[in-house]
């Protein structure tokens, strides 16, 4: 009988140091650890807040876990984040190799001990909203009563460039390491 796990979470993606490179392979490291049942589209947009940068690729991923959201945080996406090379500073808009982060998880709410749940930018940042809502268009945002897909909906689109080459290599990645 196959393992029914507990939890479905929504994990943002995004990169802008060599991201067709470490998205696909965080996409990987990510289903060797949990089953991935969904892969978003992957989009290119302006960094916020630095110039300068490079474009951020970004997209999302539906995974199940029997991780409470502490343990998928930092003994999951964090040690993905280590194994691609990412290096935390106290600048937030820093560049990354790869960024993995809860956006959504079951319907809890949490604030504090390092969570934010659901993530605080889900309705301001079309390059979280639209990709979230491809994959959950149903779900509920806990504290804003409104679903995925009303709300990226609501989101301007320009400034966002979608990659269907990178998007292909991701599905594949994840889908592929999920399967065996």
């Amino acid at each position: 009988m196959a393992h029914e796990f507990q939890h479905a979470a929504l994990i943002s993606i995004g990169s802008n140091i060599a991201p067709e490179l470490n998205v696909p392979l965080a996409l990987e490291h990510l289903a060797a650890r949990l089953p991935v049942e969904a892969v978003s589209h992957f989009y290119w947009s302006a960094p916020i807040g630095a110039r300068g940068q490079a474009k951020f690729l970004n997209g999302a991923c539906l995974v199940r876990t029997d991780h409470p959201p502490r343990e998928l945080k930092f003994n999951v996406l964090r040690k993905v984040e280590d194994k691609l090379g990412r290096v935390r500073s106290a600048d937030k808009f820093a560049p990354r190799e790869i960024d993995l982060d809860i956006a959504l998880f079951d319907e809890l709410q949490v604030d504090g001990d390092g969570l934010h749940i659901p993530d605080p930018e889900i309705a301001l940042r079309p390059f979280l909203a639209i990709p979230l809502a491809e994959i959950a268009a149903d779900w509920v945002v806990p504290g804003l009563g409104a679903t995925l897909g009303a709300i990226a909906a609501e989101l301007p689109r320009d400034g966002l460039a979608l990659d269907e080459t990178v998007t292909e290599r991701c599905r594949q990645a994840a889908l592929k390491e999920s399967k065996q």
